[in-house]
This record gives structure tokens, C-alpha cells and sequence, in this order.
């Protein structure tokens, strides 16, 4: 895993890159953890999305921090 400076280097990129998909941008890329430079569009925004979450449970992790307990209700 990489360092949580890193990751929020990541996590900023990812984050831009979303919010120019949603502000009227075709495509983004952005380089994933493993090296890899990923393209997304509008498309696939969800995918976008899943990898910013991901980034975000890293740094939790890396940080000690606990994940985020998940409140069902019926």
C-alpha cells in the first residue's frame, strides 16, 4: 500500500477529476494505485466514484482510523 501522503495525492486527483466529469468534461485521466493511467467519462462515473471511496478507506486505514460504522434501520 502506498503512503497516506500518496493516497491523498490520489484521493485529490480522483476528486477533481470527478468534478470535471461533472461540470460538462468529456474524459479525465487519472493514475491509479498501481501505476496505471485510467481514462473515465461521463460513462463511467460510478467507477469514478467506487475508486475515490476506495482511496478514502485507505487512508482511514492508514490513519488508524476505525471505518464508519453502518446504521440499518427497518
Amino acid at each position: 500500500m502506498a503512503d497516506i501522503e500518496t493516497l491523498r495525492t490520489r484521493l485529490s486527483e480522483a476528486e477533481t477529476a470527478l468534478h470535471t466529469l461533472l461540470t460538462g468534461g468529456r474524459f479525465v485521466r487519472v493514475t491509479s494505485g498501481d501505476g496505471r493511467t485510467v481514462e473515465f467519462s461521463t460513462a463511467n462515473v460510478a467507477d469514478l466514484r467506487r475508486y475515490i471511496a476506495e482511496l478514502k478507506e485507505q487512508i482511514a486505514s492508514a490513519s488508524g482510523r476505525p471505518r464508519r460504522a453502518l446504521l440499518i434501520s427497518f
